[in-house]
């Protein structure tokens, strides 16, 4: 059992990533990195989520309609070897996002409201391997953001804000222990926070009004691991902590009008977990299976994000053929019930039940 033969059952995890805690998107996964000798990846995902509520009778008892937008998530690698020892990669992706627009005409509470956040980041990372299995990687992330949202349900007035897009610089380091005789892979991976000055324009009833808005992207630890259990057979998972309990939008005007709220913030760091089984099927097949789970924290969600925690499952195929290898895959997300408020947390706004979301994947990797 190798590497090459079988870890490849394990690439499902940033083909179709879907619905994670925050607003986290990609996972920020490195993996690219350990592939062997220069190669380079490309994936493209399509998440549909179906997202609705229903307001409690004291705001009329009316559905919310579908307020999650279908998206696209992008992805792209290159590594390439220096010498024996060191190697160097060179990752894209979307770590971060939210689509959110609420249907108008429906008579819910929060009908018209919207929000977008866009992010693209590209990472640069060196990787030096020791003669007793261990290695150790770094370097920095570039991630840009933007973002824009419409609140009309505020009891001032109706609240519009956009943030033109910003760049920001973090970091990441990590170290790695690996066994290639028993497809073993141990990486833990620690990604800095990155802080945005975020130029905003907010219009409400203070007036149209220009400010610097502070955002920060939350620092993350991930710990991705593979081990071959029988012959062609390979168990793999991971773990993901991202700091969302620090992570908060407040422009300036949205505090005063809406008496000291934020426009985004977590209560709760969030865990992410993950484990799933690949099978080498022949020379040119595997398939892998995983589960994912995110734990439900309790309390009130925020309206422009309306979710708690998640379970899913995702199945996958890939096709080697040569120096090439076509992943596909589905995951199926069941999403959180969650509750809503718009009093600061002091009563129940609305229900969010019985919600899910479907992606759809595919990655094509080439070794050369």
């Amino acid at each position: 059992m190798t590497v090459k033969t079988i870890a490849i059952a394990a690439l499902l995890g940033s083909a179709c990533t879907a619905q994670a805690g925050g607003i986290d998107r990609s996972g920020q996964s490195i993996m690219a990195l350990f592939e062997a000798g220069r190669y380079a990846e490309f994936s493209l995902g399509s998440i549909s989520p179906d997202t609705s509520g229903t307001a409690v009778a004291g705001l009329g008892g009316f559905g919310s309609g579908d307020m999650t937008s279908s998206y696209l998530q992008l992805g792209a690698a290159y590594k390439a070897d220096i010498n024996d020892r060191l190697s160097y990669a060179i990752i894209y992706d979307q770590p971060f996002g939210a689509s959110v627009d609420y249907p108008t005409g429906t008579g819910y509470y929060a009908a018209g409201a919207s929000a977008d956040l866009d992010s693209h980041a590209l990472t640069g990372l060196l990787r030096y391997k020791f003669a007793n299995n261990f290695s150790v990687h770094g370097g920095l992330r570039v991630q840009s953001i933007e973002a824009t949202a419409v609140v009309p349900f505020i009891p001032s007035g109706p609240y519009s804000v956009n943030g033109d897009r910003d760049i920001g610089v973090g970091y990441v380091a990590g170290v790695a222990y690996e066994r290639p005789d028993i497809a073993l892979r141990v990486a833990l991976t620690y990604n800095s926070s990155i802080e945005h000055d975020v130029e905003t324009t907010e219009n409400s009833a203070l007036g149209s009004n220009t400010s610097t808005t502070e955002i920060e992207t939350p620092q993350s630890v991930n710990l991705d691991f593979q081990s071959g259990i029988a012959k062609d057979t390979l168990l793999f998972g991971g773990i993901r902590w991202a700091e969302w309990s620090a992570f908060d939008i407040s422009p300036a005007d949205y505090r005063t009008v809406s008496g000291g709220g934020s426009l985004v913030s977590y209560d709760n760091d969030v865990f992410t977990y993950s484990l799933g089984v690949g099978r080498r099927l022949n020379d040119n097949w595997s398939v892998s299976a995983s589960v994912g789970y995110e734990k439900s924290n309790g309390g009130f969600a925020s309206n422009l994000g309306p979710t708690d925690g998640n379970k899913s499952l995702a199945l996958a195929a890939v096709y080697t053929q040569d120096n090439m290898k076509i992943t596909t895959g589905i995951r199926y997300v069941n999403i959180g019930d969650a509750q809503t408020s718009i009093d600061g947390g002091l009563s129940t706004a609305a229900n969010f039940e019985d919600n899910h979301a479907v992606a759809i994947g595919v990655k094509v990797g080439y070794s050369f």
